[in-house]
């Protein structure tokens, strides 16, 4: 990763907060530290929580007046205050009594209702006995030991209280701490250069796809240039299916309730669905009616189940891009990554529980192989099973080892670095999801594969084995790419929106040094788009550097020029972003590396 003067080098390592214990101190500390300050010159306003987050920390505060950028400044400067006079931060542990009598005495209404969720011991946190709170630490031993130069306070956001938006709204001020200045800067150098790459931006500025007040947030719409990138990854990831013998299907958008209320969705997924729409308040009450799909593998197992299926028919691959739908909360929502309607490159697995492990072995391969076309190297594989302590999940004790052995087993022999993480889990069945570290070491959850023994369990699903007995098929739920919306925010973010030449919306744009090579320029597009490849000409008119100009700021992977020199030879001098000046290539050359490049995903 280059630094901002060019040099390249090795890039400084910014921990995240759960991976460091110091940096846990210091945020908490920090979090505390900006509160008092807030307090300090706002007496009015009431603190709610305030917790670290994976790169700093926030609190939520009520108070009648929006805090201003100017705002901001003053409390930080408050806080230098604060953390110079050295405060001691001091533990105190009391009795849930004492905690209430305390905080009625100060009035803060918000810290009785945090009081209540609390389980003993009962822990405050003091600066010196100047301010405290309600806090379960860590915290560093004097607010001395902050350092005021790697502190910074980012920016105020609304929150609802206890993220229900029918509590009061509350304004979080959001701040970032480090153990030095250095790491600060760079924090401040990788937002900067994550605005630049912000896909919502750019995305805007290619002209991919739009938002409509009219139609909704969350819901984005695709331009033809947005559909072509959608278009070409479908096409790619087909045809990597059909060489592994997948069967594509169609399913509907929405279904009666009584299906997932089968699959256990509408039990235990029901806050992320629509509402069911119902003929009328009786339908209503008895929850008979449909809703929009937040899931396409009910629909895959009743393809499944319409027939009785022999174990010579396994493994049954069945394939679908499939819209769902999820009511996420308007503040969650964000850009292409967070939405309200998104298309699953879903796929549904029935096997055999000898094929369970040559199956998900091939699963595994396919979705390599899409992550190395995509160019995407810098990933881990997340083992994301149950919370034995949790009553989300469906099934039994037994199913969920079988199932989760099956994954540990396979990442095990594929030599795969890999963790584990309890509690990620779908509430069905354990999952190995892969996690995607991108240029700015965030990250992103993209492929995702599923083994599950309880779906075929809860729709009774069977298949005649060799000698003739009703048996269980394994499910394996898989979708390389996760969500076409999310992996396509990820890739502009990713390729700050230079497309590789395989993927671009517009691959090649011809430049006519003037309007009398005009009909060559287009004879020659004519040609490539003939081969299936995405080339226009530019018929804007403009001077030769305008043109090129544009095309740059358009991202166009190549650039071919064609003049006098040009139309003699039958030639185009190119210019491509990846590798820059090429010089006159006869268009036969320039027709055989595009063609090649389109097939094997690579530049021209």
């Amino acid at each position: 990763m280059a630094e901002a003067n060019g040099d390249q080098h090795e890039p400084m390592k910014l921990p995240k907060t759960s991976e460091s214990e110091n940096l846990k101190r210091i945020r908490h500390t920090a979090s505390h530290v900006m509160a008092m300050a807030v307090q300090t010159i706002f007496p009015d306003a009431q603190v709610t929580i305030g917790p670290w987050t994976e790169n700093g920390f926030y609190y939520d505060f009520d108070k009648e007046e929006p805090f201003t950028d100017k705002d901001l400044k003053t409390i930080k400067k408050e806080m230098v205050k604060i953390i110079k006079k050295k405060y001691p931060v001091v533990r105190e542990e009391v009795s849930r009594e004492e905690a209430e009598k305390r905080i009625k005495a100060i009035n803060e209404p918000y810290k009785l209702e945090i009081l209540e969720g609390l389980e003993a011991p009962i822990t405050l946190y003091h600066l010196e006995d100047k301010w405290w709170d309600l806090c379960a630490g860590p915290h560093v031993e004097t607010t001395g030991e902050l350092n005021p130069k790697a502190i910074a306070l980012e920016s105020v956001a609304g929150a609802y209280w206890r993220g229900d938006e029918n509590n009061q709204q509350l304004q979080r001020i959001y701040g970032t701490a480090w153990e030095t200045p250095e790491q600060l800067k760079e924090y401040k150098r990788r937002k900067e250069e994550a605005l630049k790459r912000d896909h919502r931006k750019l995305g805007k500025d290619l002209g991919l796809f739009v938002f409509s007040d009219q139609v909704g947030p969350g819901l984005p719409l695709w331009t033809p240039k947005g559909t072509l990138i959608r278009s070409t990854l479908e096409n790619f990831l087909k045809g990597e299916q059909t060489k592994r013998g997948y069967q594509g299907v169609v399913t509907p958008h929405i279904a009666r309730v009584d299906l997932f209320k089968v699959s256990g969705h509408w039990q235990n997924y029901r806050e992320d669905m629509f509402p069911m729409m119902a003929e009328d308040d009786e339908a209503r009450a008895m929850e008979q009616g449909f809703v929009m799909k937040p899931m396409n593998c009910p629909f895959h197992i009743q393809i499944y189940k319409d027939q009785l299926r022999s174990y010579r028919d396994l493994p049954m691959r069945l394939a679908e891009f499939g819209t769902v739908y999820r009511y996420e909360q308007s503040g969650e929502l964000g850009g292409l990554t967070r939405v309200r309607g998104f298309t699953v490159d879903d796929s549904h697995l029935f096997v055999t529980p000898d094929q369970l492990e040559k199956e998900f072995f091939n699963v595994v391969d396919l979705i390599l192989t899409v992550f190395k076309s995509l160019q995407l190297k810098n990933f881990k594989a997340r083992l994301s099973f149950r919370d034995p302590n949790s009553d989300k999940y469906i099934g039994s004790d037994e199913v969920w080892e079988k199932a989760q052995s099956a994954i540990r087993n396979a990442v095990t022999s594929l030599d795969m670095e890999h963790f584990e993480a309890e509690g990620e889990a779908a509430f069905y069945g354990p999952k190995l999801d892969f996690i995607f570290q991108d240029v700015l070491e965030r990250e992103w959850q993209l492929g995702t594969v599923q083994v599950d023994y309880n779906l075929p369990e809860r729709f009774e699903l069977e298949y005649v084995s060799e000698d003739g007995d009703r048996q269980r098929p394994v499910m394996i739920h898989r979708a390389p790419f996760g969500s076409l919306e999310r992996l396509i925010g990820i890739l502009i973010e990713e390729y700050a929106g230079d497309f590789p030449l395989w993927l671009a919306p517009e691959q090649v744009r011809i430049l006519a040094v003037g309007d009398d090579f005009l009909p060559y320029a287009k004879e020659k597009a004519a040609e490539l788009q003939a081969l299936g490849i995405r080339a226009m000409a530019d018929t804007s008119g403009d001077r030769l550097g305008k043109l090129v100009r544009n095309a740059e700021k358009q991202k166009i992977p190549v650039m071919a020029v064609a003049g006098a020199k040009e139309l003699e030879a039958n030639s185009l001098s190119i210019r491509t972003r990846a590798s820059g000046e090429l010089g006159a290539l006869p268009m036969a050359e320039v027709t055989q590396r595009l063609v090649e490049a389109n097939t094997n995903h690579t530049n021209f």
